[in-house]
């Protein structure tokens, strides 16, 4: 498998699994998703919110390296979050719209990159201003599986608010050989 067929295929897995996701936890009232559940980011909403930051710094990151691609021009002109916390929506609603965007850039993204692309080195600083030096693709995994590994987080509060999400299983979406 090429490199650019796993990002899309992850990229195609993420969509899917945030539509999910959305679907959820748009069937709880507002003051629900806000409930302080304990979580690393205190609530659903929290949690959303966070993947939602995290894939915003990222997409930006890659915008200032990949000026070409069209896919990264709307989330570069987006305020950049100030930190991992940072409430970039008020409401459940308006949290959804930029999830699709990010969602669609990233798919989007995906289609444009090329293999050359995907082996080249990012450079970049994190939040704490520390510069590092990785590899594109290895970088995109790292967004995905980010992803993965908090939605797994509001998957269990929808679980405990009586939300079931269903299937979530990257198998599923795999085609057939």
């Amino acid at each position: 498998m090429l490199l650019k067929d796993h990002v899309y295929l992850m990229a195609d897995y993420n969509q899917w699994m945030n539509q999910k996701i959305y679907e959820a936890a748009g069937t709880l009232a507002e003051p629900l998703l806000h409930e302080n559940k304990g979580a690393f980011f205190g609530s659903i909403f929290g949690t959303l919110n966070h993947i939602v930051v995290a894939d915003t710094l990222w997409l930006q990151r890659f915008a200032k390296v990949l000026p070409a691609h069209q896919a990264l021009i709307q989330i570069a002109e987006l305020p950049p979050p100030a930190a991992l916390d940072t409430p970039v929506c008020e409401t459940f609603m308006q949290l959804k719209v930029r999830r699709q965007l990010l969602d669609e850039s990233l798919s989007e993204l995906a289609e444009e990159l090329t293999d050359a692309e995907l082996s080249q080195a990012i450079n970049f600083k994190n939040t704490k201003g520390i510069e590092a030096s990785k590899n594109l693709f290895s970088l995109l995994m790292h967004v995905f599986n980010h992803q993965t590994h908090h939605r797994g987080q509001v998957t269990t509060l929808l679980s405990q608010s009586g939300v079931d999400v269903g299937i979530t299983d990257l198998a599923f979406i795999i085609p057939n050989m």
